[in-house]
């Protein structure tokens, strides 16, 4: 997701998308260890997508 979509999302929206993610992560990292990931980038990118989000997150806290 791009940065430019998650800056126009209000807190509450960016919450329910860190949670989204947060969850989806989880079940990865499930898939990863019974070795059923196809793609294992994809812990990479929801990693990389939390922290966005949550960067978003602390710089409209800020304002």
């Amino acid at each position: 997701m791009k940065t430019s979509e998650l800056r126009e999302l209000s807190k509450a929206e960016l919450e329910k998308k860190e949670q989204d993610l947060r969850r989806e992560l989880m079940l990865a990292r499930f898939a990863k260890v019974n070795q059923q990931l196809k793609n294992p980038l994809k812990l990479r990118e929801l990693r990389r997508d939390v922290a966005r989000v949550l960067t978003i997150l602390h710089e409209k806290g800020e304002k």
